[in-house]
């Protein structure tokens, strides 16, 4: 049963850094990962996604600021997220399309 596990969320001040962690055990491809977000009184919002081996995608909002990545050795996405802004705010998961199975979140609060 494929698993996954976040970290690296925090409070940060504008401008600031994270780097989110997902963490996947069990039968699955990474590239399959996806990160998602939803903030209180908003919907989820894909933030950003593999579409091919050297392909991505990212949501408006957040594109120049943060990049997917993933280290297959490690079985692990990353998200990292530059130049945050209050309205980054949310939880953040981690998503495998293919296996329908998502993290528990971690939280991201940027304060202005």
């Amino acid at each position: 049963q494929v698993q996954l596990v976040e970290s690296g969320g925090g409070l940060v001040q504008a401008g600031g850094s994270l780097r989110l962690s997902c963490a996947a055990s069990g039968s699955t491809s990474i590239n399959a990962i996806a990160w998602y977000r939803q903030a209180p009184g908003k919907e989820r919002e894909l933030v950003a996604a593999f579409t091919s081996d050297t392909s991505t995608h990212y949501a408006d909002s957040v594109k120049g600021r943060f990049t997917i990545s993933r280290d297959n050795a490690k079985n692990t996405v990353y998200l990292q997220m530059n130049s945050l802004k209050p309205e980054d705010t949310a939880v953040y998961y981690c998503y495998d399309a293919r296996k329908g199975v998502r993290g528990q979140g971690t939280q991201v609060t940027v304060s202005s």
